[in-house]
């Protein structure tokens, strides 16, 4: 995936985790990479992500 891409993928997933808030963050990205055919590889990567966003999104809330 070219770097541009990527970023904009993550940026894309960040976006929607922020909207979304979802429970379970392993099935939002598998869902996701199979929503948008995003190339295989990044899963942990993406999952870290989401986590790293809905732990800020938490820290804000409380």
């Amino acid at each position: 995936m070219a770097k541009r891409s990527h970023n904009e993928v993550q940026e894309s997933l960040v976006e929607l985790t922020r909207i979304f808030r979802p429970k379970d963050p392993r099935k939002f990205v598998k869902d996701y990479i199979r929503k948008y055919r995003v190339t295989g590889g990044y899963e942990d990567e993406l999952t870290l992500l989401v986590e790293r966003e809905m732990d800020k999104l938490n820290s804000t809330v409380s």
